[in-house]
C-alpha cells in the first residue's frame, strides 16, 4: 500500500518537476538479425539509414558492443533480464534446431520459455511507476508465459514465433494471428504498422513514466519489403557484398519506424527526457539459407549470424537521452545485452521515489554503463558465450570469452582452441594460439569457471553419428563445411562467394573428413580446388584412417593446378583410393609443399565408385 501511495504522489506532482528530477521514459528498440555493419553510423555505404545515424551524432555510439548469444531468443532473454540465457537454459532460438545423423555431438535441451519466476526489467520498472508495453517480437514462450506474464501492461504482436506470421497484413497464418494487430488494413507492411502501435502508445502515456520495447520482426528473413522501396535499389546482387535489393528495402523501412517513434517523442516534447536505446539481437545473416543471395555481409567482422566470431556477435548499440548523454560520443568500452537491464534501472532511479523492492531478485550479470553517457570509462572485464548447438547457417558447438584486447573461442567437438586480438584483428584472420599459450590458458580457465557458475549445459556424443553417407549410387560427396581443421590458419569459410576451406597459408595446416562406406570397392577421387595465380604446384596428400586412429597406408598424391584465383574453383581428378569393407572411416588432406602464398582453396571432395 506505501508503494502505491508513494507512486501516486510522485505521478501527481511529476508536472512540477524539472527535467532533471523527473524520471526519464525509456524505448528499448531490438531489431531482429541487424548486423553492426548494416548501418551508416558503423560504415554502411548501401543501406540507408539517416534516422539512426543522426540518432548516433546526437547521442553515444558503442563500438564494442556483443549480443550474449549468436542467434535470437538467448540474446532476447538476457536484455530482458540482464542475465546469462545459460543461467534459465535458454541457448538456442527457441525451439531450436533438431539434431541430425551427420553431427558429432547432441546438443542438450533447452528451456522453450523464459521462466516466470525471473525479473523482468518491465517488472522492475512497473515498481518503479512505469506503465510497460511490448510491441513486437516476443519468442520467449507461448501460453501461460506471454508478455503479460514478465510485466508488460501491454503486449502487441508478441507470441512465440521466431518470425512474423506475414509481412503484409492480414498478419496470420495457418497457425494463427499476430495479437493485437487483427484490425490492421490489408496490404500494410508489418514494421511500419508496429512504427504505429508505438506512436499511439506513446501518445496514450506522456504524461506519466513509461517504457517501450519496441523488438521489431525486420530484418529477418523471409526478405520482404514494400515493392516500391525495393525499386529504388536498383543493383544486382553480388555474393560478398551489401547488395541485396530487398534486404536494404527492409533496413530502410526499419530505420524509417526508428525515425517515426523519434519524431512522436520530439512532437510530444518527450525527447529531451526519454532514453532510447538501439540495437539487434544478433549479427547479420551472411549465409544463404536456402535464399540464392544472403541478406548482408558483416565485413570487416568474420562470419556472421549463427557464428561466435565477431560477425554473429558483435552488435549494433546507440543511446540518445539529451538531458544526460553528451552529443557525439563513441564508446568502446566492452559492453553486451546483459548490462542493458542495469542501464536502465540506473537510468530510471533519477526522480524515483523509491528503489524497486528485490529482496529474492536472481543474480544479474550486467553492469550498469550509464558512465559512459558523460565519457567516463568502464572497468575491464571478462564477457562469456556459449552456445551448444550446432546452428543453421553452418557453425559447431563452442563457447567464447573476450578479456581485454584477446578473444579466445573454443569448440566442443574435438577441444580446438582459436586466439585473436580483436582490437588489432576485428576480422579475427590471426590466430594466436600457438604464439600466446599463456592467454590461451588463462581465457580457458577463465571460461571453464565462467561455464561451471551459470550451469552451462554441454552437448553429448552423438551415438547416432554417421558422416557423409553414399547417395543411392554410391557416390559419396564430403564438402568443405564437415572438415575438421588442424593447425593455426587453416578455416572453413561459409559465405556464399567461398563456402570452401581456405586461408591453407601454413604448410602444417591440414584437415580431416569423416564418411560413411556402405560398399566396399575402388573409387576415384575428384577434387573441388581453387589456386591464386603463382600458387599452384603445392603436393598434396590424402590418405585414409580408421576413427580414432592414425592415418593409414592408402593413398592419393596430386599436384594443386592453379586457376587463377582463389576462389576460382576447377574439379579435377587426381586418382583412386581401394575401400577393402564397409565402415566409418576419415580422410586426412595434407599439403607436403607449399611453393606459394597458400595451399589452395578447397569446396568439396567427391569419391565414386568405380566399374
Amino acid at each position: 500500500m506505501l508503494r502505491l501511495v508513494l507512486v501516486c504522489v510522485a505521478l501527481a506532482f511529476g508536472s512540477q518537476l524539472s527535467a532533471a528530477e523527473k524520471q526519464p521514459n525509456v524505448v528499448l528498440i531490438v531489431i531482429d538479425d541487424l548486423g553492426q555493419r548494416d548501418l551508416g553510423c558503423y560504415g554502411s555505404t548501401f543501406y540507408k539509414t539517416p534516422n539512426i545515424d543522426k540518432m548516433a551524432k546526437d547521442g553515444i555510439r558503442y563500438t564494442d558492443f556483443y549480443a550474449a548469444c549468436p542467434v535470437c531468443s538467448p540474446t532476447r532473454a538476457s536484455i530482458l533480464t540482464g542475465r546469462y540465457p545459460q543461467r534459465m537454459n535458454i541457448t538456442d532460438w527457441i525451439p531450436g534446431r533438431k539434431d541430425l545423423p551427420d553431427q558429432r555431438l547432441k546438443r542438450p535441451a533447452i528451456n522453450n520459455e523464459l521462466p516466470l519466476n525471473e525479473v523482468t526489467i518491465a517488472e522492475a520498472l512497473k515498481q518503479r511507476g512505469y506503465t510497460t508495453a511490448l510491441i513486437g517480437k516476443w519468442h520467449l514462450g507461448g501460453k501461460g508465459f506471454e508478455p503479460e506474464k514478465q510485466g508488460f501492461d501491454v503486449n502487441i504482436a508478441g507470441d512465440q514465433t521466431g518470425t512474423p506470421r506475414s509481412y503484409f497484413a492480414p498478419f496470420e497464418n495457418k497457425q494463427g494471428k499476430m495479437p493485437g494487430l487483427e484490425k490492421a488494413p490489408d496490404g500494410e507492411y508489418l514494421t511500419d504498422r508496429l512504427a504505429a502501435e508505438a506512436e499511439k502508445f506513446i501518445e496514450n502515456n506522456k504524461a506519466k513514466p513509461f517504457f517501450l520495447y519496441l523488438p521489431h520482426y525486420g530484418v529477418h528473413t523471409p526478405l520482404r519489403a514494400p515493392q516500391a522501396l525495393i525499386d529504388k535499389y536498383k543493383v544486382t546482387p553480388t555474393h560478398g557484398k551489401q547488395s541485396n535489393p530487398t534486404y536494404a528495402a527492409m533496413v530502410e523501412s526499419m530505420d524509417a519506424a526508428v525515425g517515426r517513434v523519434l519524431k512522436k517523442l520530439d512532437d510530444l516534447k518527450l525527447s529531451e527526457n526519454t532514453l532510447v536505446i538501439f540495437t539487434s539481437d544478433n549479427g547479420g545473416l551472411a549465409t544463404l539459407e536456402g535464399m540464392p543471395f544472403a541478406p548482408t555481409i558483416n565485413a570487416p567482422l568474420r562470419e556472421g549470424k549463427g557464428y561466435l566470431y565477431e560477425g554473429g556477435v558483435r552488435v549494433p548499440c546507440v543511446m540518445k537521452w539529451p538531458a544526460v548523454i553528451k552529443p557525439g560520443l563513441v564508446a568502446n568500452d566492452v559492453s553486451n545485452s546483459n548490462d542493458l537491464f542495469d542501464t536502465i534501472l540506473d537510468a530510471s532511479a533519477r526522480g524515483a521515489t523509491e528503489q524497486p523492492d528485490e529482496p529474492n531478485r536472481p543474480k544479474r550479470d550486467g553492469w550498469s554503463i550509464k558512465p559512459t553517457f558523460t565519457g567516463d570509462k568502464m572497468k575491464t572485464r571478462p564477457i562469456f558465450w556459449h552456445y551448444p548447438h550446432y546452428a543453421n547457417q553452418g557453425s559447431r558447438p563452442g563457447g567464447a570469452v573476450r578479456l581485454g584486447d584477446y578473444k579466445l573461442i573454443e569448440y566442443y567437438e574435438d577441444g580446438r582452441r582459436e586466439l585473436f586480438n580483436v582490437k588489432a584483428d576485428i576480422s579475427e584472420s590471426r590466430n594466436l594460439a600457438a604464439e600466446k599459450p599463456d592467454v590461451v590458458k588463462e581465457l580457458a580457465a577463465e571460461l571453464d569457471k565462467w561455464r561451471k557458475d551459470v550451469g552451462a549445459k554441454m552437448p553429448t556424443a552423438n551415438p547416432d553419428y554417421k558422416p557423409n553417407p553414399p547417395n543411392k549410387d554410391g557416390v559419396i560427396t564430403l564438402p568443405a563445411r564437415t572438415a575438421m581443421v588442424y593447425g593455426t590458419m587453416l578455416r572453413y569459410e561459409p559465405l556464399p562467394h567461398k563456402n570452401t576451406l581456405g586461408f591453407w597459408v601454413n604448410k602444417s595446416d591440414y584437415a580431416t573428413f569423416d564418411f560413411t562406406v556402405e560398399k566396399e570397392g575402388t573409387y576415384s577421387v575428384e577434387v573441388l580446388q581453387g589456386c591464386g595465380k603463382g600458387s599452384g604446384g603445392a603436393k598434396v596428400v590424402m590418405m585414409v584412417g580408421q576413427p580414432g586412429g592414425p592415418p593409414g597406408g592408402v593413398e592419393v598424391d596430386f599436384l594443386v593446378k592453379d586457376t587463377g584465383g582463389f576462389q576460382a574453383f576447377e574439379a579435377r581428378d587426381v586418382g583412386k583410393l581401394k575401400i577393402e569393407k564397409a565402415g566409418r572411416y576419415v580422410l586426412y588432406v595434407q599439403a607436403e609443399t607449399k611453393p606459394g602464398v597458400a595451399v589452395m582453396d578447397l569446396r568439396q571432395i567427391v569419391l565414386k565408385p568405380t566399374k
